[in-house]
């Protein structure tokens, strides 16, 4: 027998006890896999304390850690004993026996392979991993081995009777006779195969990868077919007539809802809405049909299949920050079973008292055998560690011994201080026990080190790393901007989701045509990307240094079909974890935007358009800028093996790199390759294809090749470095390169058109003449703008720009004419040298994007950037007098008299619903810190006249229309109910947030002053830089320095008498309540001065402090003493 190691250190999973040899570490010897730990010692331990569990609530019963760290994947309710199986990553199984989940055997399964599905037997236990199926005795003892088909890779296991099927990521299903163990037949299915397989009396039910589940009739052998969800699925499970289906959307997110199928008629019935996001579904059929909903996040929730899910039936399950990778329900259906990715397994149960199965057989159990007294003399004999072993000795070589002697455990974790050896939050990289294949960021990361044996800790310079905002308790506030930016260029914000392609929005803004052409454009398009970035790039204009955000453009990308199926809209798993490349990423929105605006810009508007009071300058009204800036004539000639060529010209917006095949090539001949040559290459490519010929009628193998006829303004190059090759194709040419700074590419190049139609492409010393090369045709293009990658393990990795800011913008921003290369990352911006921007190491640094201009392009383009809202159609919206058929009236528009004036007040509040939730961290110390805020979107904005007759009566109160979900309206705060946001059921006025946004900035523009409470996040959310000057805020009027902030409630309780915010807010009464504390401020400020108002504030604190800012309707007034009344709102 074998006692139990109860705690193994996560990060050391090479770990050797006692120091020991190879051939004796079961670990790294696969002939000690079949030793088997039978814990006979814990199973005759009884609880030391009853679980308190109230009956019929399910609450958990116990847990165990398999192995920390390592993923538990297949769990499983043993059908003939009360014992409970587990399998992990590494292909290692464990028993525990009964609801006191004492360990009863522990074996390795297989060396490497997961495991997959665990099926139990009345003789034995079955367990399924990538290519074997192999049975072993409770005990761990072989019963056979299964070895699949070469290229087979299975996933699920399903018992009929004494017939076996098996499914997996192939085109069929294996029935194997467990007598014979000989496999019977094979069943056809649909690729990519199968992965999920259930059995009821008429149907075997499979489940496809591709989101599809495919019902077998037992008799008839017929199928029937269900296209459940387009993202594939997550879990079904099935009972009596019902067929219960969870899955994702195309956008690989879980879908909140499950697809419910009636076996009867064979037809979908209504879906189920759920609270939780779900990815296990099980029926548990006790009293009635309820379904067990499990989100990987720890969410529970029951609810009836044809019902309604109620909020009341969700339980959480406490992770400890895992995600579940396996859940199963036993055959009473008393107890769950939860595996997540730490090695935890959990067992929760409605009743103390639970059973696994209504009959089960006595487990075999081991006779305890008598302790030895191990000591030194008998230590060197066992393979076990001691209690007289030295605490050294249980931890991998090169481990500081003080660190074991101070661990402290609290629940299943352990903390330990840290002895200062290396510098927080580094520690030395360690092969592990699992072997990987070399990819390109492993590549890049063996640069990273001198030696094995001594890391580079600070290989990344701290101003290329991922910059990330700390929250406080009031947001963003508190966080010192200034610290990254001491320029006064505005940068942009990284926490919001999608926010990878930042970096190339700042390219195109310093691109002064692009700049002026997006500003100038308008359309009546909802989603229209060149919209959405004028509006972005009206907000870097006006903003002096502080960083904005692109949420609307994001917002108009993801809605955006084509943007979805080129695959740039990342889901919440890919953000949070880092897996995506956003190398790769970053040069496919790159094509995208191009091809976007190009598309934008030159679309026929329609008579309702809004039009600019001028068109381009580029010629007639057809010509586009965008292609006279990035657009590349070039003709493909395609010859056929019979004689006839085939020739067609195109137009190309940019061009991808393409590197020389260095195999067979001698080392120097390798270094010899010029940026120019390879560029020109490049673009004049050949490449060998096959092509439809009308005259053989038939593809036929031929060679492409490409010459361009037209050189653009802006040449656009995606470095397309996406594996090991081409970054050691880099990193040569920069060795190659070391009198030049290990810069390979050039700052200027040479391009010209010959006569015969030939492209000529060389690098440009800089400070030679030009003149005599221009007469030629030639034309020099400078480098404006790098994209780089930048790898860094630590924080999963970012993307920069380098650019190239012109004269313009500084004159703009700083009063002075210059030029002067800038890092822009995300919202950190510092200047930098022209060779920092050229400067490639592939080990921390690889390229992505180039953008080269021609010199003084600009010149030829009508810069001028004119307001981007035509004000006739914007007034004609605000003056308009007609109702909405199907609205009620919640506004009165303007009047011709009330035309808007500088100076005008105009009162203004916003309500917002949120689309997703904060993602934060709690401490050990009880503090919370946030790490990525809730993301909001604007729902309802209200504009109320400040002056004038009509004083108080709102003249906007526009409903924002969203196309994305919508995870809390927060009705008690912002009064949206569900359904007020959709257009075609709403009695509210329900618009564009593009038309009210229009409207915004052409009060902005007419300089009126806007007066509310707390505004300042709220212009920021809906991308409206707003000059402080015309910004009125009561929270900061009515509060004294140093102090905390006081709500409108108190405010309008304490100096108006008014209640307000009952049940819940109304952005009409909150933006009224503001004009009249407005109105309060300015009769005490003529009072008394700033020392009155100071002396009134004083007493509003006094009062707040002493009623702990809570009052209630009999609650006197300190002026009047009179009760409060309620607050009367009408038009």
């Amino acid at each position: 027998t074998m006692n139990s190691l109860h705690w193994t250190p996560h990060w050391s999973p090479q770990w050797t006890p006692g120091g020991l040899e190879p051939s004796m570490n079961s670990y790294l010897n696969p002939n000690l896999h079949q030793d088997v730990g039978v814990y006979t010692q814990e199973l005759a331990v009884t609880v030391p304390k009853p679980v308190h569990v109230r009956k019929g609530i399910f609450s958990e019963l116990h847990s165990k850690v398999s192995e920390a760290g390592i993923p538990v994947t297949a769990t499983h309710f043993d059908l003939q004993r009360e014992m409970l199986w587990m399998g992990n990553y590494t292909g290692h199984v464990k028993s525990f026996l009964g609801p006191t989940m004492a360990h009863y055997s522990s074996f390795q399964v297989h060396a490497t392979d997961a495991i997959r599905h665990i099926q139990s037997l009345e003789t034995g236990v079955l367990f399924l991993s990538e290519c074997n199926l192999r049975c072993y005795t409770r005990g761990g003892l072989v019963m056979f081995d299964y070895r699949m088909e070469k290229g087979a890779d299975m996933h699920s296991l399903l018992m009929t009777d004494n017939m076996l099927l098996m499914g997996g990521l192939q085109n069929y299903v294996v029935e194997i006779d467990m007598n014979t163990l000989q496999e019977t037949q094979k069943f056809t299915v649909e690729a990519p195969g199968v992965t999920i397989m259930r059995q009821t009396n008429h149907f075997f039910v499979f489940g496809h990868p591709s989101g599809k589940v495919t019902l077998r009739d037992l008799r008839t052998f017929r199928t029937q077919k269900f296209d459940a969800f387009p993202g594939g699925l997550s879990d079904f499970d099935v009972h009596g007539n019902l067929l219960a289906v969870s899955g994702f959307s195309s956008r690989g997110l879980n879908e909140r809802f499950l697809m419910v199928y009636d076996l009867r008629m064979m037809r979908a019935a209504t879906p189920l809405w759920v609270h939780v996001d779900p990815f296990f579904v099980r029926f548990l059929p006790t009293y009635t049909s309820r379904l067990a909903i499990i989100s990987q996040t720890g969410e529970c929730q029951f609810c009836e299949p044809t019902g309604l899910a109620n909020m009341a039936d969700i339980f959480h399950v406490n992770t400890n920050g895992h995600c579940f990778t396996s859940f199963e329900v036993s055959s009473s259906k008393q107890a769950l079973a939860f595996g997540d990715s730490g090695g935890c397994v959990r067992l929760w149960s409605d009743t103390r008292d639970v059973m696994f199965n209504v009959y089960s057989r006595e487990p075999c159990v081991v006779d305890a055998q008598p302790q030895l007294a191990w000591n030194h003399n008998l230590q060197p004999c066992s393979p076990i560690p001691t209690a007289q072993a030295t605490p050294s000795s249980r931890w991998a070589p090169g481990m500081d011994p003080e660190i074991p002697q101070t661990i402290e455990t609290v629940g299943f974790n352990s903390y330990v201080e840290n002895p200062s050896a290396c510098p927080c939050n580094q520690v030395c990289k360690k092969k592990t026990c699992f072997s990987f294949k070399l990819s390109f960021l492993q590549y890049c990361n063996k640069f990273t080190k001198k030696s094995d044996e001594e890391p580079l800790l600070h290989i990344v310079p701290e101003k290329y790393r991922k910059v990330t905002i700390k929250y406080s308790k009031r947001g963003r506030e508190d966080f010192d901007f200034k610290h990254y930016n001491r320029t006064l260029f505005a940068g942009l914000e990284p926490q919001i989701p999608n926010a990878y392609c930042n970096c190339m929005i700042q390219v195109l803004y310093f691109l002064e045509p692009v700049r002026c052409l997006v500003q100038n454009h308008l359309c009546h398009k909802e989603f229209c990307l060149a919209c959405e970035l004028g509006f972005l790039f009206h907000m870097l204009d006006l903003s002096q240094g502080d960083p904005c955000q692109a949420s609307n453009f994001l917002r108009a990308l993801r809605n955006v079909p084509e943007a979805k199926e080129m695959g740039l809209i990342l889901s919440n798993y890919e953000e949070t974890t880092g897996t995506v490349k956003l190398g790769r990423l970053i040069q496919r929105w790159n094509h995208f935007i191009l091809y976007q605006l190009f598309q934008e810009t030159q679309e026929q508007e329609d008579p309702r358009a809004y039009r600019t009071t001028r068109s381009s300058s580029l010629g007639s009204s057809g010509d586009s800028v965008i292609r006279e800036l990035f657009c590349s004539e070039v003709e493909n000639r395609s010859p056929c093996l019979c004689g006839i060529e085939t020739v067609y010209s195109s137009l190309m917006l940019l061009f991808n790199m393409h590197y020389p095949d260095s195999q067979g090539e001698s080392e120097k001949r390798i270094k010899e390759h010029d940026f120019a040559e390879i560029l020109k290459k490049s673009i004049c490519l050949q490449q060998r294809s096959h092509t439809w010929c009308g005259n053989c009628d038939k593809y036929q193998p031929t060679v492409q090749t490409r010459n361009i006829r037209r050189l653009p303004d802006v040449l656009v190059i995606n470095c397309e470095v996406n594996s090991s090759k081409e970054a050691e194709f880099w990193k040569v040419q920069a060795e190659v390169n070391q009198d030049q700074r290990h810069v390979w590419i050039p700052a200027t190049l040479k391009m010209s058109l010959s006569k015969s139609q030939r492209l000529e492409i060389s690098s440009w010393p800089e400070g030679w003449f030009y003149a005599a090369e221009q007469a030629e045709g030639a034309s020099l293009y400078d480098l404006v703008a790098t994209v780089p990658h930048i790898l860094d393990a630590g924080a999963g990795g970012n993307m920069v720009a380098h650019i190239k800011v012109g004269e313009t913008y500084h004159q703009r921003k700083e009063g002075v004419s210059r030029q002067q290369w800038y890092l822009f990352n995300d919202f950190l911006i510092e200047p930098i040298e022209q060779t920092e921007a050229a400067q490639f190491d592939v080990s921390w640094k690889v390229p992505a994007i180039l953008c080269y201009a021609k010199r003084n392009y600009h010149t030829k383009y009508d810069l001028r950037s004119e307001c981007q809202h035509n004000q006739s159609e914007v007034k004609s919206d605000l003056y308009r007098t007609e109702k909405h058929s199907k609205t009620d009236a919640t506004f009165i528009p303007l009047t011709v008299s009330e035309m808007p004036q500088a100076g005008d007040l105009v009162g203004l509040d916003a309500e917002f619903v949120k689309l997703s939730e904060e993602e934060a961290v709690l401490h050990s110390d009880g503090t919370k810190s946030t790490i990525t805020p809730s993301q909001m979107s604007v729902a309802r904005i209200t504009c109320v006249r400040g002056q004038g007759p009509n004083e108080g009566v709102p003249f906007i109160d526009d409903y924002i229309s969203t196309q994305e979900q919508v995870v809390d309206y927060l009705t008690k705060y912002s009064g949206i109910e569900p359904g007020d946001l959709d257009a075609t059921v709403s009695s509210k006025d329900v618009t564009t947030l593009k038309s009210t946004y229009l409207k915004l900035r052409f009060l902005i523009d007419a300089g009126v002053r806007f007066v509310g409470h707390g505004r300042q996040n709220d212009f920021r959310v809906i991308n409206l830089v707003v000059p402080k000057d015309q910004v009125i805020d009561t929270v900061h009027l009515f509060r004294l320095p140093y102090k905390r902030m006081i709500s409108l409630k108190f405010l309008a309780w304490y100096f108006l008498g008014l209640n307000i915010q009952g049940e819940t807010h109304d952005s009409t009464e909150d933006s009224c309540t503001a004009l009249k504390l407005y109105r309060k401020y300015l009769e005490l400020y003529q009072e008394g001065g700033n020392h009155y108002v100071t002396k009134v504030l004083y007493e509003v604190y006094d009062k707040g402090f002493q009623l702990n800012w809570k009052w209630t309707e009999c609650t006197l007034l300190p002026s009047t003493g009179a009760a409060v009344l309620p607050s009367v709102m009408g038009l």
